[in-house]
């Protein structure tokens, strides 16, 4: 039997927000559950977020878990972590993972017909989505890597 999806809240970093870590199977089928805790916490904002700005952050959350997905554990099992922080002026999302972790890709260039082939749009789609993006080794002994990425909302 493998890992079950969890929720946990989470005291958020820098201020006041509403935090909510969700840790789920590094499988496909489980991203799903990442886009419906955004959509739920989307809804706790005294203003709605317009359906553009919700529909480009559950793009940018889905290319963030894929990119874990697809190359954290290779054939093994594992687990990514999303934990989202809504803040009065932004939303931060962080993924993490303890897998093999990735190299950043460079500075903007353009990518060839075989990176186009294999997927490499997901982290150019984040930064044109979001307001920061960040990549970075995972913490702890496990390695892997985060992604964050801020989207401010007002």
């Amino acid at each position: 039997m493998g890992t079950q999806p969890t929720i946990d809240p989470v005291p958020p970093a820098g201020g006041p927000a509403q935090a909510i870590r969700l840790t789920i199977p590094a499988k496909p089928e489980y991203i799903t559950l990442g886009r419906l805790a955004l959509t739920g916490i989307a809804r706790l904002r005294s203003e709605p977020l317009s359906q553009e700005v919700l529909g480009d952050l559950k793009l940018a959350l889905t290319e963030a878990c894929t990119n874990s997905v697809r190359h954290a554990y290779g054939e093994a099992e594992g687990v990514v972590e999303i934990v989202y922080e809504l803040h009065a002026d932004r939303l931060v999302v962080e993924v993490s993972d303890r897998g093999e972790g990735f190299a950043p890709p460079p500075a903007p260039r353009q990518l060839d017909a075989d990176e186009l082939a294999e997927g490499g749009l997901g982290i150019a789609i984040i930064e044109a989505l979001a307001d920061e993006l960040e990549i970075r080794d995972g913490d702890g002994e496990g390695g892997g890597s985060r992604l964050r990425f801020v989207k401010r909302l007002s």
